[in-house]
């Protein structure tokens, strides 16, 4: 494996001029480190393709963690697969991506769970970029109506969990990520059913999750008869009125996509809003890379989230496209200077490290002190997402 590993470093470091001296050999990209890195994770999991746990997750002990295509991650190694197709052009990527998009078919008539947004939109709508195919736009359909089960008329929003009794009808603002699906499904069959629900949705959620100061709940529990509100907490914040890092950047990229879809300028002021909110926050630190939670004490010791970083940086290259010229620069440079820090050796993994995942430094659930500090496989596809966004506003990938 490490020779195999050499040999990959080794041609992303290679020179295209076979007589360039030594001291002239440029230093390998970020894209093209990326692609060592998941070449190697790609050939790592390949024996696992055919089990029940086969898709890369994150890691424990420094070990790979795989898990099913149930799990509401599963669709983010493919679709950083999409991604480096998007990025290189190279049909390696595509062919690669294909192959396990397509281990996900089954979850487009998986009613339980409302992250089917993420699993399906990010692998087969972000397929839809790249290739025309009737099949795939048959299951971003179906997907969407899977999803459209999950909604509460008389609250007006999609339900996220069932697992506890906690609550009654929990949203929590995450789910404003699922909305990108049902826009999707419109588009393809002009039926307005799930445009429809996806604007009610986020019309309850700035309504209802948004605090003065333009910080997120994370958890709006409803009466789904009523409609009426019966808390509002958290589950993988420091406290209910505290500022989870990762829901924060949710809101963010979930408004942006909004109005993007809609056109409606209130999701515009919204994410403007939020953009400001992360950008000012007096305990963001000085790399723009997140304690897990705004309110969290900050300290040398404070896990960051490179996850939640990742997540607003991608949103705001695509806020930038949207908002006047100075707004816009305010949030490409705010974007640079985190992409800057989750490029640099305090983020970005060494060749033949952190389990060939390519952020280090992410947290899934402070809380519950699951997968603290660790790679995480959305952290990696919201980076290369960025990577294509900013790629794009620069005019380099009109192909």
């Amino acid at each position: 494996m490490k020779y195999k590993l050499a040999l990959l470093l080794f041609t992303a470091l290679a020179w295209t001029g076979c007589s360039e001296k030594p001291s002239q050999k440029k230093a390998p990209s970020i894209l093209e480190l990326s692609q060592v890195h998941y070449d190697s994770l790609y050939k790592t999991i390949t024996p696992l393709k055919n089990s029940e746990k086969m898709m890369p997750r994150t890691t424990r002990n420094g070990k790979l963690v795989t898990v099913g295509i149930y799990d509401w991650t599963s669709g983010f190694f493919p679709a950083s697969l999409w991604n480096l197709y998007g990025l290189t052009k190279d049909k390696k990527w595509k062919d690669r991506a294909v192959e396990y998009t397509e281990k996900l078919d089954s979850i487009q008539y998986w009613e339980g769970n409302h992250d089917v947004g993420f699993i399906m939109e990010c692998t087969y709508g972000n397929a839809l970029k790249y290739m025309d195919s009737p099949a795939y736009d048959s299951v971003v359909v179906q997907t969407a109506r899977s999803l459209s089960a999950r909604f509460r008329p008389n609250a007006g929003v999609i339900q996220s969990w069932e697992w506890s009794k906690k609550w009654d009808c929990p949203v929590i603002i995450d789910n404003m990520m699922n909305l990108e699906l049902l826009f999707h499904a419109t588009r393809i069959t002009g039926d307005s059913t799930y445009y429809n629900i996806a604007v009610s949705h986020a019309d309850k959620t700035i309504e209802n999750h948004y605090r003065e100061d333009n910080s997120s709940f994370h958890v709006v529990d409803y009466d789904t008869e009523t409609g009426e509100i019966i808390k509002k907490n958290t589950h993988q914040g420091l406290s209910d009125d505290s500022a989870w890092a990762r829901g924060q950047a949710w809101g963010l990229y979930g408004f942006t996509m909004s109005y993007r879809e809609t056109g409606d300028p209130k999701y515009l002021e919204q994410a403007q809003k939020i953009a400001d909110f992360i950008q000012n926050h007096p305990n963001l630190p000085e790399d723009k890379v997140p304690y897990w939670d705004y309110n969290a004490p900050a300290s040398k010791d404070t896990p960051r989230d490179a996850s939640a970083a990742a997540i607003a940086a991608s949103a705001l290259y695509e806020l930038s496209t949207f908002a006047d010229n100075k707004n816009a620069q305010t949030h490409q440079d705010f974007a640079n200077l985190i992409m800057e820090s989750l490029r640099s050796p305090a983020y970005f993994a060494k060749v033949g490290t952190n389990a060939d995942f390519l952020l280090m430094h992410s947290v899934g659930s402070k809380p519950h002190d699951v997968e603290v500090d660790v790679p995480l496989n959305y952290a990696d596809y919201y980076f290369l997402e960025a990577l294509l966004r900013k790629k794009d506003i620069d005019g380099e990938n009109k192909s």
